[in-house]
């Protein structure tokens, strides 16, 4: 990517969210577009991001004329308040849009963006605002206890096995295969049958599988959705997995307003540059697109 230029500015927010001060970094370019990004941190982590991946981002897309913020939930990096969890932020969204729109003269578009259980409480917020006109979602996390044995046996067990490492240290001793086959037959029961489920139960009440709800939010957001898988991480399979299950999730990205991506050597959090860099360019072209 290009060396941001003088003429972005990092500008510190304090804003509030259900009495709690919520902290932002708003990266504002000289000339802002009329639409921007909200950075959606997910994970117990802060507005910097692993690896510095959100500043980098965001200064990326700044560069490009796009105005880009970045925030913490209540109870996370430097903000009050307790966490909520990340089905329960959409509070914390909404009132980081309402920072950005009200400190960027001109906005009027913000597009939301976010990885893992960001990119999931994007699509529990994303049907209630109607100044987002397009989300951002990167490895999607559909955490369920049968899904994630699932995607276990599926990817990971199948992949060691193809993995001559593996048969080496095994020939060596250095790994016990009675553990590993109770280890595989544990999942196998949890993920086919048997096994102890997640209660699904939201933080309001209600009731449904995580991935089942989150095809709900998708269903009820009109606008245009970007989608980023990595090749190389088991949360991106596990969702791929639950997609593959369910006809409406395979109708929902079927459609002409989802725009998929994959990175095949990518990990979870695009932690190199050529990675990172491929990101930034899918974002900024995509939000940049449609009158951006």
């Amino acid at each position: 990517m290009t060396d941001r230029p003088v003429t972005v500015r990092e500008e510190p927010l304090v804003f509030a969210c259900a009495g709690a001060a919520l902290v932002g970094i708003l990266h504002r370019p000289a000339r802002p577009a009329r639409r921007g990004v909200l950075i959606v941190v997910g994970g117990p982590q802060y507005r910097v991001g692993g690896h510095r991946q959100f500043i980098h981002l965001a200064r990326d897309l700044a560069a490009a004329g796009i105005p880009t913020m970045r925030f913490d939930y209540r109870g996370m990096g430097d903000a009050e308040g307790d966490f909520p969890g990340f089905e329960a932020t959409g509070p914390d969204i909404a009132a980081a849009i309402e920072a950005m729109v009200a400190h960027v003269p001109g906005l009027e578009e913000v597009v939301p963006w976010g990885l893992c259980d960001a990119a999931s409480a994007i699509l529990f917020h994303a049907a209630t605002d109607r100044r987002l006109p397009a989300i951002v979602l990167l490895n999607p996390w559909v955490r369920t206890d049968d899904g994630i044995a699932r995607a276990y046996i599926r990817h990971y067990y199948r992949d060691r096995l193809k993995d001559p490492a593996f048969w080496r240290k095994l020939a060596r001793g250095g790994l016990n295969p009675l553990r590993a086959l109770g280890s595989l037959l544990r999942l196998a029961r949890t993920g086919y049958g048997g096994g102890a489920h997640d209660d699904h139960t939201t933080c309001d009440g209600d009731q449904g599988p995580l991935p089942d709800r989150m095809a709900e939010g998708l269903a009820r957001f009109e606008g245009r959705v970007l989608l980023i898988l990595s090749g190389r991480d088991l949360t991106a399979r596990e969702f791929e997995d639950a997609v593959a299950a369910s006809p409406r999730w395979r109708a929902l990205l079927d459609a002409e307003r989802v725009t998929l991506r994959r990175l095949a050597d990518a990990d979870h959090t695009f932690s190199n540059r050529a990675w990172r860099d491929r990101v930034a360019l899918w974002t900024q072209d995509f939000v940049g697109g449609d009158g951006g």
